[in-house]
């Protein structure tokens, strides 16, 4: 995992920072927020499935988090 945010928006960018460098991604948890009748709690994720995150593959892992560093929220990117 290189990326989680509550921050649909951020979210956003990141997945627009990734495919602008061609680098394939996995979304997991974004489309399932709103899922299991509680929603986000006012906490912007749900607390069942967690933040939405990105994941990449290996080799890509690094270049992925350089991109991705100046989007961190508060804390939620990863390292």
């Amino acid at each position: 995992m290189v990326f989680q945010s509550s921050d649909l928006a951020l979210f956003a960018l990141a997945k627009a920072a990734l495919e602008g460098e061609g680098i394939p991604y996995v979304a997991d948890g974004e489309g399932i927020q709103d899922l299991f009748g509680i929603g986000r709690l006012g906490t912007g994720y749900n607390l069942i499935t967690g933040r939405p995150r990105i994941r990449v593959m290996a080799e890509h892992a690094e270049r992925a988090r350089e991109l991705l560093v100046d989007l961190e929220d508060e804390g939620d990117a990863i390292r």
